[in-house]
């Protein structure tokens, strides 16, 4: 059997039907708003919440087929160092965080989402990763296709479309991101399938793509911050978001996928915003705990330390929370060991410092 490369509908052309979907879209923008909201009450969301950020990361990737956990990825930027395979699957998930501040750089200087901000964004998602030598950063010039390893295009479960029809599709994929459209969700949903269905770059499409959900709540102010994920949702859904997306260029079905991905602005809503109110609520009662036991002139540094990296050693600690005294800084950790707010992982060796971990944070951001 021979494929041919698929013939995406064009934007203006996609049938929904509004009614059916009601139910859904006053629910997710409800979820949304009530999430936007417990975003609002934090006052540094990207020191509390940067290992959600991180989780995302993780998420995004593990759809792809990496394997590093959450808790690998904090340890390694610890200085703990895994086999070849583990360290290769943690930088693509440090490259798609790296990815996502620099994605809302770029934002700051031209408040709008473009095709030049894609390219560079997929530049810094690639860099020093599999997949770095297949044209980073470049739209494709050659056809490729999704199927099993080792598949050919023939036996291809989706061949996307022709490398020569690539940029009218993508130039219409940006008017449209960028227009006023009658619903924001829907709207998101159709720029998000739209894009994988392209399928513009030779790899990295699928975490490039669910990179951009927040960005584009954020460039269309709906979030106080560009702080969304659904990759959680995805990957506990995995077969059913790719079938729903495959159905759409198989059978033209767009209104089960956009019920999906309202679905999953619904969970993934309610679930973020509890952990939300849990961080906030583990701050609160951090800040006093910490003074209470440290007595310490640098309660608010370490706070911020303790939540931004919730794994660490002694050293990056001290360093993070600008303690310049060496002995101070042991002291601290170990009052806050002996009151069980951090757990000692492993103990110095040689070179390495103690090892330590802030585990009722990663129990909120690593839990269902």
């Amino acid at each position: 059997m021979t494929y041919s490369p698929s013939k995406p509908k064009r934007i203006a052309d996609i049938n929904i039907d509004y009614t059916a979907l009601v139910p859904f879209i006053g629910k997710s923008h409800a979820a949304l708003s009530n999430y936007n909201g417990a975003l609002s009450h934090l006052i540094n969301p990207q020191i509390l919440l940067a290992p959600m950020t991180t989780k995302e990361s993780a998420m995004s990737s593990q759809i792809e087929g990496t394997q590093a956990t959450l808790t690998e990825v904090l340890q390694h930027e610890a200085g703990e160092n895994f086999d070849t395979y583990k360290n290769q699957d943690i930088l693509e998930i440090l490259n798609y965080r790296t990815a996502m501040d620099y994605a809302i750089k770029l934002l700051e200087e031209r408040p709008f989402i473009h095709l030049n901000m894609i390219r560079d964004i997929h530049k810094v998602l690639l860099s020093g990763v599999r997949g770095e030598n297949k044209a980073r950063g470049e739209f494709r010039k050659i056809q490729n296709w999704i199927g099993p390893k080792n598949s050919t295009i023939e036996t291809a479960s989706f061949v996307p479309p022709a490398p020569n029809e690539i940029i009218d599709y993508l130039d219409e994929w940006e008017k449209f991101i960028n227009s006023d459209y009658s619903d924001l969700l829907i709207q998101l949903a159709i720029v998000h399938a739209q894009f994988e269905i392209i399928h513009p770059f030779l790899d990295g499409n699928g975490r490039l793509g669910r990179l951009l959900i927040p960005i584009f709540l954020y460039s269309k102010q709906y979030l106080a911050q560009p702080i969304f994920y659904l990759s959680e949702y995805f990957e506990k859904h995995r077969e059913e978001y790719y079938n729903n997306l495959r159905n759409i260029t198989q059978n033209d079905d767009w209104q089960d996928w956009i019920e999906f991905f309202l679905k999953a602005i619904i969970e993934q809503s309610k679930i973020n915003t509890q952990k939300i109110n849990q961080i906030l609520e583990l701050s609160n009662r951090m800040k006093n705990i910490i003074q209470e036991t440290t007595k310490s002139q640098y309660t608010f540094n370490i706070l911020d330390t303790i939540f931004s990296k919730p794994i660490f050693t002694t050293s990056s600690f001290a360093k993070s929370a600008s303690i310049t005294n060496r002995k101070t800084a042991n002291s601290i950790l170990q009052k806050l060991a002996d009151k069980h707010v951090l757990t000692l992982i492993r103990e110095a060796s040689g070179n390495r410092g103690n090892l330590y971990a802030f585990h009722e944070l990663i129990d909120i951001v690593d839990g269902e």
